[in-house]
């Protein structure tokens, strides 16, 4: 593998930094180390599945990914047996890989989790059961995103990670007459070639939120899940948004170390976007819902998806039942826009865990309810309808580490497993809401499956 390097030039407050080389594949020669494994322009064979493993001290889900992939036919056969931790393919990173895939499924990309080889982006041709084929073209994207980075796939062959990085407080004053100014971090955001691997370019800068907004104790701690528009032309980047009080009572660490006390319940500021030009990744700014206050920057999973109409929306997971819209005209919330999940399904304390847009105003959603249980809902984003879809693991689920729901054709594909259990890979028509139980799903103390390509 070449070694990328980077090149930083300064303009104002933004750095701007490029790749100027990518990776051959090994036993390739560099004037062949650009015919890559390219775009998946394949049509779909196989429906991948993936699954959390402890780590050494027996963390659930902490250890890493096993992937294994099966036929459409396989898939809803309920004599067909999956032991994915027996006889699936380890895919490389030190704790639960952040898995993306090409539209067909015929490619799986992941940027390894920290670890000796955090940040390293690698890809894999999916050939079926635990074949997966690395086409040895890895990028190191730690130099600018860390050895954590958060990633998705952002539309098709295109990758974008962002990182959120160096959040300091800022005060004046001696302990304990101190005066809180402002908690600050540096933005990190690359952009990253799927089809021909390598980093075009990327940037840093320091986090949007206006003097008046930082001095009232808002602050950033984590972005994520970034999305392309459909026009090609924006990037759109959830935001966990918190505020401390700036006059409350300050209090300190045994390293004397001030903190001010949360102020959750002050919030006035709405559901924030962080929005960027593409391809430059230039001209950050932010966009405000005004229809929910909750974050939006998810756990492990997608949260924004571009509709057929073409239009953002974008749910509040994990924590929230919101589902809102950017308007694709103006780039901004349409605040005239409002999706609830507790109002669709007439519940109270839903909580979206994982979703998938499908087609026409038609989504699927995983969600708990306060914090518990396992559900599936259809949901009709134009009619503000959903439906709930029963299963037979309701009490014991956990969608907290799930990252992917599988869309092939009219089906979606949503592996159920408590924790440690066996399970089944529910197959739903999306057109019809009905559904097939379909392969079974062998369990393993402290594993469960997290998502399906």
């Amino acid at each position: 593998m070449r070694t990328n390097l980077f090149k930083t030039a300064l303009f104002g407050s933004v750095i701007a930094v490029s790749v100027l080389s990518g990776c051959k594949k090994s036993g390739e020669s560099e004037e062949n180390a650009s015919t890559a494994s390219g775009a998946d322009v394949w049509a779909r064979s196989f429906i991948t599945l993936s699954a959390s493993i402890p780590d050494e001290n027996g963390t659930a889900g902490n250890g890493g990914t096993m992937v294994y992939a099966l036929t459409q036919a396989e898939a809803i056969d309920p004599t067909k047996v999956i032991n994915i931790y027996n006889d699936g393919t380890f895919v490389r990173s030190a704790r639960t890989a952040r898995i993306q895939a090409s539209e067909n499924g015929n490619f799986l990309y992941n940027i390894q989790y920290t670890g000796t080889d955090g940040g390293v982006f690698n890809k894999y041709r999916v050939l079926g059961g635990n074949k997966f084929e690395d086409t040895k073209e890895e990028v190191n994207t730690a130099p600018i995103l860390g050895t954590s980075p958060r990633w998705t796939k952002a539309a098709e062959g295109i990758g974008i990670g962002v990182n959120l990085t160096g959040s300091t407080t800022v005060f004046d004053g001696t302990a304990p007459n101190l005066t809180f100014k402002y908690t600050r971090g540096t933005v990190k955001i690359s952009h990253i070639d799927l089809d021909d691997p390598r980093v075009p370019n990327s940037t840093e800068f320091s986090f949007p939120f206006t003097a008046a907004q930082e001095a009232q104790g808002y602050s950033v701690g984590r972005i994520d899940v970034p999305v392309l528009n459909q026009a090609k032309t924006k990037v759109f980047i959830g935001c966990n948004v918190s505020k401390i009080n700036p006059n409350g009572t300050i209090t300190f660490s045994t390293a004397g170390v001030p903190s001010w006390p949360n102020d959750a319940t002050g919030r006035t500021l709405g559901t924030t976007t962080l929005v960027v030009d593409y391809p430059s990744l230039q001209n950050p700014k932010l966009i405000v819902s005004t229809q929910s206050k909750i974050n939006n920057h998810a756990y492990r999973t997608q949260t924004q998806y571009v509709g057929t109409d073409g239009h953002i929306y974008q749910a509040t997971a994990t924590s929230g039942q919101d589902i809102l819209r950017i308007d694709k005209s103006t780039n901004d919330y349409d605040n005239n826009y409002y999706f609830s999940l507790d109002q669709a399904l007439k519940v109270t304390g839903a909580r979206i865990q994982a979703w998938r847009y499908i087609k026409d105003g038609k989504a699927v959603a995983l969600y708990n309810i306060a914090g518990k249980g396992g559900y599936i809902a259809m949901i009709d984003l134009n009619a503000k309808t959903a439906i709930k879809i029963a299963n037979d693991y309701e009490a014991t689920l956990d969608f907290g580490q799930f990252q992917n729901i599988a869309l092939a054709g009219d089906f979606v594909y949503v592996p159920l497993t408590p924790t440690g259990l066996e399970g089944k890979l529910y197959v739903i028509n999306w057109k019809t809401n009905t559904v097939v139980k379909g392969a079974t799903l062998s369990g393993k103390t402290g594993s469960s499956y997290i998502g399906a390509y």
